[in-house]
């Protein structure tokens, strides 16, 4: 499965943030892929229906996760 990864900045706070879209699995996965995503970053971040936002720059810690998980980037 393709996901894309875009780096963007906050429309509120102007800080960055790494958005991974296309994820078209349950929610629990999306979830558990998510913690796993933000743990491994050291950041926080939130789903926003089957988007992933992590807080901060880290679309080069995210691609080999996403690669070792099953994920074309």
């Amino acid at each position: 499965m393709k996901v894309k990864i875009r780096e963007q900045k906050n429309s509120k706070t102007g800080k960055p943030e790494t958005v991974i879209s296309g994820i078209n699995h349950n929610p629990q996965v999306i979830e558990k892929l998510a913690k796993k995503l933000k743990s491994s970053c050291g950041a926080g971040g939130h789903i926003d229906k089957k988007t992933i936002i992590i807080q901060g720059s880290h679309s080069q810690k995210v691609i080999p996760i996403l690669e070792k998980e099953g994920f074309e980037t």
